[in-house]
């Protein structure tokens, strides 16, 4: 008789698990976005480029690691330079239905982007939520991450010193 139970028990969870399967809901935009940062886990390495000329970073190598973190709930993403000795680190999560960024600045303040995507995919623009923190040095307002192929990608960041934008662009190659 216990057998039989046991037996009745394995064909009704069989049935539950193949339901819940049949009827999980498609990834979000915001989902699939995220998927597709985490793709670019790895080290990268690229020039940057500023607009306006900014002499001090313009033209150097900036390395970039994204990594994967908290059991695939965050990425992490720190930026580092031999020109400055800073390291900025940005978090990507989900929050909600919004992939949403919280970036750590070296000018003491912590911005909050949210990503809109390319109808192609390739695109995360990140536009800015809030920021919390000291302001007297300015704050990081925009990014946008361009993914060209597994190998390659583009990132801009929009800096905002007072009402003057500048902008820097990095093209990245994996290096690991």
């Amino acid at each position: 008789m216990k057998s039989i139970y046991a037996a009745l028990i394995v064909v009704l969870v069989s049935l539950s698990t193949a339901t819940l399967a049949q009827t999980a809901a498609p990834a979000s935009e915001a989902q699939t976005s995220f998927n597709r940062l985490k793709s670019l886990s790895g080290t990268w390495d690229g020039k940057v480029t500023t607009t306006p000329p900014a002499p001090e970073i313009d033209g150097t190598t900036m390395h970039v690691t994204l990594r994967t973190t908290s059991m695939g709930n965050a990425v992490v993403h720190e930026m580092t330079s031999p020109a400055r000795k800073d390291d900025p680190i940005t978090m990507f999560y989900l929050e909600n239905d919004k992939l949403m960024l919280t970036h750590y600045c070296d000018a003491g303040n912590r911005p909050r982007m949210t990503a809109k995507t390319s109808p192609d995919g390739k695109t995360l623009d990140f536009d800015f939520v809030d920021v919390m923190g000291n302001m007297q040095y300015g704050h990081m307002h925009h990014a946008n991450f361009t993914i060209v192929d597994d190998n390659h990608h583009i990132e801009e960041w929009t800096y905002m010193a007072g009402d003057k934008p500048i902008r820097a662009r990095i093209d990245l190659q994996r290096t690991k």
